[in-house]
């Protein structure tokens, strides 16, 4: 049952939806970018296994992966409102059992806390799409930017407060492990998420914009296949889902051994934590802008830029020694900001592609593709870190960022309509 919409300025429930997600993806950020932070550094500490430890933090993605879906066909049924709240209330239990598994010094229990953490990545991944199902045309991608940004606050402080503050009150005041703080702290931040949705964001965006473009407002329940098929034979959806999944999975490579390539080198868990940090302020920090430009500028422009950025950051994080610091400070920051290019710009045009009532559940099918490759990437990068050496592997995604240069190429070489125009004619 969804509430029923009154008559309302779209504008005044623009604004209010807008605040409502900065006010929830800020702690759902913090939640997610500390146990991620945390989480290779507890799996090496119980294992020893450098594949074990990324396996663990890969737990992030593979948990975004399988929620994706069936939580975008939710939403297309019921809204975006009460699919992030499940999202984030199911985060939030994750936490608990990571915080347990720390205590135990369970590796299993630590798996399926991450696991089920990577629901609440799914959720703050479909909040941006939340913040463009009343957007006008010539301002998506600022309103997905600023949501996205949003996200940047908790999420860089995060990981400094979770390695730094939570780490001492963990040990200090509570006598436990340093540890175990992340995963406590994750449990409190993503109940305040979940509270703010689930008392603000009314009416809900989505049931709105149907409601605005007369579309049914509890339509048939979406198929699985049509939604991929969708993506596949739509061309400039196929190459938004490329730009995101590509974006994602050198992302996710990079960061995830970063942290055990860092403490190869003896650096304090603070430096390796504000490492972190400074990359996610070049995922989230400039989305404001980015979303602006991509407003502006032709949005396979944009693909380009990013896989030029991730190429120049993954390829100086793999010249850098483990006693070294500022390669990967310069190489994370980079990777991060070119994969703000890739998702906004993947965002913004794979919303303009559909119309209102085929989002969500489209929208849900390509986050399970961009999160199934970042997954890929994580799983794959503590193996060919084993087998080989952090140098090669951010040496390797570098060359694979590449390929977004080849996808902005592609609509000039076989003559596709540009996106704007595009979501002219479909208008």
């Amino acid at each position: 049952m969804t509430d029923p919409i009154p008559n309302r300025d779209v504008a005044a429930v623009r604004r209010q939806t807008r605040w409502v997600l900065i006010a929830s993806v800020f702690p759902a950020g913090m939640g997610m970018s500390a146990s991620f932070a945390a989480t290779s550094l507890v799996a090496e500490d119980i294992t020893g296994s450098d594949t074990l430890a990324t396996l663990a933090a890969t737990m992030h993605a593979i948990g975004g992966a399988i929620a994706a879906v069936p939580l975008g066909r939710y939403m297309a049924l019921h809204g975006r409102r009460p699919g992030l709240l499940r999202a984030w209330i199911i985060a939030g239990f994750g936490a608990a059992f990571a915080f347990l598994a720390v205590l135990a010094e369970l590796y299993p229990l630590l798996v399926i806390g991450n696991l089920l953490i990577g629901v609440g990545q799914a959720g703050t991944l479909a909040a941006r799409y939340s913040a463009a199902d009343l957007s006008e045309d010539d301002s998506r991608a600022r309103d997905i930017g600023i949501v996205v940004w949003a996200g940047s606050i908790g999420s860089v402080l995060g990981p400094t407060v979770a390695l730094g503050g939570t780490g001492w009150i963990a040990t200090h005041l509570l006598g436990i492990e340093e540890l175990a703080g992340p995963y406590l702290m994750g449990v409190g931040v993503f109940a305040i998420a979940a509270t703010v949705i689930n008392t603000y964001m009314r009416p809900d965006p989505l049931m709105l914009a149907k409601e605005l473009g007369g579309a049914p407002a509890t339509p048939e329940r979406p198929g699985l296949g049509d939604s991929f098929r969708k993506l596949v034979t739509h061309r400039l959806a196929a190459i938004a889902v490329f730009a995101m999944a590509i974006g994602q999975g050198v992302m996710v490579a990079v960061m995830t051994v970063t942290p055990l390539h860092m403490d190869e080198g003896e650096h304090e868990v603070e430096i390796i934590g504000l490492v972190i940090s400074l990359h996610i302020v070049g995922m989230y920090f400039f989305s404001p802008v980015v979303g602006w430009l991509v407003d502006r500028l032709p949005t396979v422009l944009m693909v380009g830029a990013a896989g030029i950025v991730l190429f120049i950051g993954a390829e100086t994080a793999s010249h850098t020694d483990p006693t070294d610091s500022l390669g990967v400070f310069v190489g994370l920051f980079l990777v991060g900001l070119g994969w703000s290019f890739a998702m906004i710009a993947g965002s913004a045009l794979l919303t303009s592609a559909f119309p209102v009532e085929e989002r969500a559940a489209v929208q849900g099918a390509a986050d399970f593709t961009m999160v199934a490759s970042g997954a890929t990437g994580g799983l794959l990068s503590g193996a060919i870190v084993e087998a080989s050496s952090y140098h090669a592997l951010s040496h390797w995604a570098a060359v694979l960022a590449l390929a977004l240069v080849a996808a902005a190429l592609y609509p000039t070489v076989t003559k596709v309509r540009s996106p704007r125009t595009a979501s002219t004619e479909q208008r």
